[in-house]
């Protein structure tokens, strides 16, 4: 009986050691990240010195040699390129969007749809259908929808309160809508910005054509010009509303590119890998400054505030910059190829890829019950700093390759406060400005301390 009153009295006390321990080191870490952090200042030259970064572009390059050896500055253990073939779109010049009301010409900002063809060179004017899901399409028929411009204008659902539910619910019409009224005779696309924001900033994004298919042009329009395009078809006949847009895009030949990675060397598991970046790339009309200029430039602040405090892995930490997210996720594949080709074992992967806003807390995808219940103890350790809101369900676009890849990973998605995040999104109003440096700050202390906390003790 005595022994059995000792065993239990050393697990207590073993227990609270170390989550006095684990309690110090992450204090450690956020004193780090607000005193001396540099992600703010990386991000300032990121978004200014070298700007918008589409795949395949040369601003594109520019970041992939200047973060390579932004990391091979900060002394890691190894700095190296990952080769990845990347499409590359070109948008061209400003697109012109006008309602056309008889002999009146009402002027709206549009922005053309990633991986959208053009126009012709005179462009298109056509009636106008407004549809509100890809299955009116199918009620509708070629007779109703050919010759026409298809109008989506399915709004956010403002009833949810995470902001990325109501992106997903409406995200289909973007993707998957121009390819479907392709196959009505649609001779165009015009698709309400993905955002409950009510403003004059078109929001772009990767359209997906069917293969084989006819490929229509397909562009964003701005809230308020979709509220004014559906009002007047409300208020008169639709013959007598027409849509004029002209967009210059194409598509060019798949270019080189490359996924930057850099590591901390584990010294008892060098080949089992913990995993945390976003990706590199951004889309054309602005600075890619939280989408996902917070993402990478926090996920490179991590490893950098557990370098600089002397910490020393178990496992391999590994930052990556990946190419590619927004129109193809080449990077995030390839980068999933080569883990498997070299038989590494990922522990844990984790993505920062939904902007540089406060931290709330982590997702979790690939854990058992028991697992996600001893996630308790570390939610403990966040709760002072905010960020202690663990929930199931999680990854991202970049790191979901690894689930098939490297069985047995647990895919982390960083979760900062989303309700800012769609207004910026994927818009000419995406720049440096519009991030706030203790947000990111926060943000990368909260990723540091997940990462060393999966480091010093796992999921069992």
């Amino acid at each position: 009986m005595k022994l059995k009153f000792f065993t239990i009295l050393s697990l207590v006390f073993s227990t609270t050691f170390l989550k006095a321990q684990d309690s110090l080191m992450l204090r450690k870490i956020y004193d780090e990240a607000l005193v001396n952090g540099q992600c703010y200042s990386n991000l300032h030259y990121l978004c200014k010195k070298i700007g918008a970064r589409l795949s395949g572009s040369p601003n594109a390059q520019k970041a992939v040699e200047w973060s390579k050896k932004l990391m091979e500055s900060y002394g890691f253990d190894h700095v190296f390129l990952q080769e990845v073939m990347v499409p590359h779109w070109v948008r061209g010049a400003k697109e012109v969007g006008i309602i056309v009301d008889g002999n009146n010409k009402i002027s709206v900002p549009i922005t053309a749809l990633g991986m959208s063809v053009a126009t012709p060179k005179e462009g298109i004017t056509a009636e106008v259908i407004e549809v509100h899901s890809l299955k009116e399409l199918d009620t509708l028929g070629e007779k109703i929808i050919k010759g026409k411009i298809v109008f989506f204008n399915r709004p956010f659902d403002p009833r949810f309160i995470e902001t990325l539910r109501a992106y997903g619910t409406a995200g289909d019409q973007r993707n998957a809508g121009p390819a479907a009224a392709a196959k009505y005779g649609a001779v165009g696309v015009i698709v309400r910005s993905l955002t409950e924001s009510l403003d004059d900033f078109p929001h772009t994004g990767a359209t997906h054509y069917t293969p084989g298919g006819l490929n229509i042009p397909a562009a964003a329009i701005s809230t308020k010009g979709a509220n004014q395009l559906s009002a007047l078809l409300k208020q008169k006949k639709s013959p007598q509303i027409k849509f004029y847009f002209k967009q210059n895009c194409e598509m060019r030949p798949d270019t080189l590119s490359y996924n930057v990675v850099g590591e901390l060397k584990g010294s008892e598991n060098p080949n089992k890998f913990i995993t945390v970046g976003g990706h590199l790339d951004s889309w054309d009309l602005a600075e890619g400054a939280h989408d996902d200029g917070t993402g990478v430039m926090g996920s490179l602040e991590a490893v950098r505030i557990l370098k600089v405090m002397g910490y020393q892995p178990k496992n391999t930490i590994r930052v990556v910059f990946f190419m590619n997210e927004e129109n193809g996720d080449k990077g995030g594949l390839k980068y999933a190829e080569l883990a498997a080709k070299n038989k590494e074992e990922h522990i844990a992967a984790i993505e920062s890829d939904l902007g540089g806003f406060t931290p709330r807390g982590f997702g979790f995808s690939g854990l058992t019950t028991n697992q996600f219940k001893n996630l308790t103890q570390w939610k403990q350790l966040f709760e002072p700093y905010g960020s202690g809101r663990f929930v199931a369900g999680g990854g991202g676009s970049d790191i979901g390759p690894l689930r098939e890849k490297t069985p047995g990973v647990v895919l982390i998605g960083f979760d900062p406060d989303s309700q800012r995040y769609f207004d910026v999104h994927h818009t000419p109003n995406d720049v440096f400005e519009n991030v706030n440096k203790r947000e990111l700050e926060l943000g990368s202390a909260s990723m540091a301390s997940l990462i060393y906390l999966i480091d010093q003790h796992g999921f069992n």
